[in-house]
């Protein structure tokens, strides 16, 4: 998924019971690697989570430390299955690569030859966009849209992207960087078209199967059959707290798969040799070449905080499904993922041969850190408080936060009362892109839902003139927006518009919700 709040945007650019699961002795650079972990779990209020280590093709380390669900004693392991989230985007870039292997497709091939359904809101690029477009994020998009017709929601993986039609482009076609989802759903639903096979079977029987990655799955309903499955956790009042895994079917090669740190160690030792492992040859290293080589430029910055600043690179780039920069002077291959109250990262250095994973089911910035840690371990540089240095960020974004909590609730206008009666809010609303809202009064108060998403049920509370705020019913503890209702001059509703932080992928500004007239 996208870009996270708080320290993690500016990352993903560059984008409780202690002790850890049994594994073999520590490799020399992570001397002490397990109580750092242990100490940052702790202080971190951090359930658990696993890391793996590839190094000249061996796994060296693959471990899990804490607990899978905060308050009870299973503890995660190397086998334990967590969120990797856009990390997925990479095995659909392979599956992809296969097919140029077997002179199916071309990098270069329109989409419009394989899914002639998928129109974007300008027939020009609608006419031009290639594969490598949707790969490498540059279709002229808002960054990260369309989640809201994918999260959480009941529309298939078609259905979404013959819907984003609706959403005008913000930049030049092949001028911008701008992250998506969306785009790698039509690369799998591409893979579908040319191989007869759902991308989440093709991922099965060419990536799976052959590396061993029997605690990987693409699907929600396996997640049911798991017996060591690690649940996401949100932080709420400080502490984490355990909530159920979403269905992101539709999501797909966006970012559906959860894997373990095993399995992860065995995808590494593909990558970093190039499709090959075991004697078996996955993909060519042309492909192999391809996906690791910059595609797209990236924009990025220096950063002005001293502490931060072995995190500045001279070059940021996009290969397909990959983010290239360089680190301490070597070119660094990574990518990040995130899902509800799950966080992953991988990162491979491929002159050194060496692959990280860490994965873990907490929404903040700790695996991130001891990537870093294990990182600058392996490249002989000084060791580092990485999460010390993320936690003190989080920190403040935290404190950030509340005080623009405060200058809202200080803004507020008193003593106001909405145009309307709460009755004649309530009714039916539509968006063009989304389809059907409605609002109900119940028990003396509006409620909000989405016809095709039960996760965007809201309570809504008067703040002032005609303006409400969002109470999520939703578990994950969002941030409470707003919503504006609008009047025509003879004192008709016309419609509402939000004022909502984003929620991960999903951008409610994205949305033109009118009044539907009631039926004479």
């Amino acid at each position: 998924m996208s870009r996270r709040a708080g320290v993690l945007p500016l990352l993903f650019v560059l984008g409780l019971v202690l002790g850890g699961s049994p594994a073999a002795g520590q490799p020399a650079p992570l001397s002490g690697f397990d109580g750092y972990t242990n100490t940052a779990l702790r202080e971190g209020n951090v359930p658990g989570l696993s890391v793996s280590v590839v190094k000249d093709g061996k796994v060296v380390f693959s471990k899990g430390y804490g607990v899978r669900k905060v308050g009870e004693s299973a503890p995660v392991d190397e086998h334990t299955q967590l969120s990797i989230g856009s990390i997925s985007k990479s095995f659909a870039a392979i599956g992809l690569g296969m097919l140029v292997d077997e002179g199916k497709v071309s990098w270069d091939d329109p989409v419009s030859q394989y899914l002639p359904y998928f129109q974007l809101h300008d027939p020009y690029v609608t006419r031009e966009l290639t594969l490598r477009d949707l790969l490498v994020h540059r279709v002229g998009l808002p960054e990260v849209c369309g989640g809201i017709l994918w999260y959480g929601s009941d529309f298939s993986r078609e259905e979404v992207l013959k819907r984003l039609s609706y959403i005008k482009p913000v930049s030049s076609f092949r001028g911008t960087f701008a992250y998506q989802s969306v785009t790698y759903m039509a690369v799998g639903e591409v893979i579908r078209a040319v191989t007869g096979k759902s991308w989440e079977d093709f991922t099965r029987e060419r990536i799976f199967a052959p590396l061993g990655m029997n605690e990987s799955s693409p699907l929600f309903s396996d997640l049911k059959k798991s017996k060591n499955l690690a649940l996401p956790h949100v932080r709420i009042d400080g502490r984490p707290v355990a909530i159920a895994y979403r269905d992101s079917d539709a999501l797909g090669p966006g970012g559906a798969i959860v894997s373990s740190a095993h399995d992860m160690a065995r995808y590494m030792q593909l990558l970093l040799a190039e499709g090959n492992l075991d004697g078996k040859k996955l993909y060519s290293e042309k492909v192999a070449q391809a996906l690791f080589t910059p595609q797209m430029l990236v924009p990025s910055r220096p950063s002005s905080r001293p502490e931060l600043k072995p995190l500045d690179s001279w070059f940021s780039a996009y290969g397909f499904g990959w983010f290239l920069r360089e680190y301490r002077g070597r070119k660094l291959v990574f990518h990040t993922g995130g899902m509800d109250g799950m966080s992953a990262i991988v990162m491979l250095v491929p002159e050194e041969k060496l692959g990280i994973t860490v994965l873990s089911h907490n929404d903040g910035g700790l695996f991130y850190a001891l990537a870093l840690r294990v990182l600058d371990a392996y490249l002989g540089a000084p060791a580092t408080d990485w999460a010390g240095i993320l936690s003190k960020l989080r920190g403040e974004g935290e404190k950030k936060a509340k005080e623009a909590e405060a200058a809202l609730v200080a803004a507020r206008v008193q003593g106001t009362k909405p145009s309307l009666e709460l009755t004649r809010y309530a009714g039916n609303y539509r968006d063009r892109m989304y389809g059907d809202l409605s609002i109900a009064q119940e028990k003396g108060k509006l409620v909000l839902r989405f016809s095709h998403s039960p996760s965007f049920t809201a309570d809504l509370e008067h703040w002032q003139y005609d303006t409400f705020r969002l109470h999520w019913r939703d578990p994950m503890n969002w941030p409470k927006g707003f919503v504006t209702f609008s009047l025509d001059a003879k004192g008709k509703l016309k419609g509402f518009e939000f004022d909502q932080p984003s929620l991960l992928d999903v951008h409610f500004n994205e949305l033109t919700v009118e009044r539907v007239p009631e039926a004479r």
